[in-house]
């Protein structure tokens, strides 16, 4: 079991907490927090920087629902895959240069596979370059006060200058869930089929832990496995954060037990953007890299097999009860975007290194049964 002490605070007048008892300088940052009223039920290490990894692609989305809020684009706009977007490592789709896909399925595709190539076209298209996309990401999170975050690509592939703390990413959790009520469904996706492939969520908690309506995964080495998961039940949505873990099998048993007892406690009177700064050596980012992709690693250096129907083995991950139905799949496919072009291309597309256009599709494809829109048929949830 990954070793987490939860250090307690409580609020000294109405806004800073005190920490009760100090945790371990080892610590790896978590905390667990009421997502409606923010009220922060237990939290370590919260303010101690961190690499994302493919959590990551939550600022992603939610700088892409700001865009498609401001009538940039549209979730049937044609997200195009450039060259340097197909060049990504694993894990990835895989689609060649000049594929185009819709914005909906785009989004649907980073969520369940977390696909680096499908993540960077959509920072291409709907900033217009990568570098512009990522500067509207710190945009977005300096507006939120996300104060110890800075992002330099869309898709968490690692980069020493890319980094968020526990405390940021549930600041961003908030916005989207509270801002963004119909785009929930993109978040608990259980699988999707895309041809012959069914590729399931990486998060085992979703379709098997009750209540889980989110929300997403990540790996790097330096960043080891992270994970943010959201449950509901009874009206009450808390979201557990686990960064750090050594195991895929880890993070997932750290935020289950975090939200089962999440469910039987109140939050203390402390908020996530009421939390005081604590923590020493804060603003130096941990590697994991040693302890998760050197030789003595005991487990595959990625971010998990995604979980089977069956479940994990009883002694890996215990509390999260095997799925005794069938999986719910959701239909991506290439094709579809009858939508306007993101306004950032300048009604233009997307070209590659060469300053040569990529080839373009035809617009008149019908999408594939099944493939509507997410959002047109997903009612807002609390």
């Amino acid at each position: 079991m990954m070793k987490i002490r939860f250090v307690k605070s409580m609020l000294l007048g109405l806004a800073a907490a005190t920490v009760l008892s100090a945790a371990p300088v080892s610590a790896n940052p978590a905390m667990l927090f009421d997502v409606n009223s923010g009220a922060v039920i237990e939290h370590q290490e919260a303010f101690k920087r961190w690499h994302p990894a493919s959590l990551t692609k939550l600022m992603t989305a939610y700088t892409t629902f700001r865009a498609v809020k401001a009538g940039e684009l549209a979730l049937n706009s044609p997200i195009k895959i450039s060259r340097k977007a197909a060049a990504f490592p694993p894990a990835k789709m895989g689609y060649k240069p000049g594929s185009v896909l819709t914005l909906d399925n785009a989004l649907k595709i980073i969520m369940v596979k977390s696909a680096n190539d499908v993540a960077a076209a959509i920072g291409e298209n709907v900033g217009g370059t990568p570098e512009a996309f990522a500067a509207r990401m710190n945009a977005e999170a300096q507006r939120l006060g996300m104060s110890g975050s800075h992002w330099v690509n869309a898709n968490g592939l690692h980069d020493p200058e890319q980094y968020t703390t526990a405390r940021d990413l549930a600041v961003l959790v908030r916005a989207i869930r509270l801002e963004y009520p119909e785009y929930a469904a993109y978040f608990d996706i259980e699988g999707i089929i895309a041809g012959k492939a069914k590729l399931k969520n990486f998060n085992p908690l979703v379709g098997r832990f009750p209540g889980t309506d989110g929300m997403k995964t990540g790996f790097v080495c330096e960043s080891g496995f992270n994970l943010i998961a959201t449950a509901t039940r009874d009206g009450r949505t808390l979201a557990a954060i686990v960064l750090g873990a050594d195991s895929p099998d880890k993070r997932a048993e750290e935020a289950a037990k975090m939200l089962q007892t999440g469910f039987v406690r109140n939050g203390a009177s402390v908020s996530v953007t009421g939390l005081a700064p604590y923590g020493d050596s804060r603003d130096v980012a941990t590697s994991m890299r040693e302890e998760v992709c050197s030789p003595k690693a005991k487990h595959a250096a990625s971010d998990g097999p995604a979980p089977t129907e069956a479940g994990a083995a009883p002694d890996k991950v215990s509390i999260i009860p095997e799925m005794t139905r069938q999986r719910n799949w959701v239909t991506v496919s290439l094709g579809g975007a009858t939508g306007p072009k993101p306004k950032a291309l300048g009604g233009g597309d997307i070209v590659v290194d060469t300053g040569v256009p990529l080839p373009t599709w035809r617009p008149d494809r019908p999408a594939p049964v099944g493939a509507a829109p997410l959002a047109a048929n997903v009612q807002a949830r609390s």
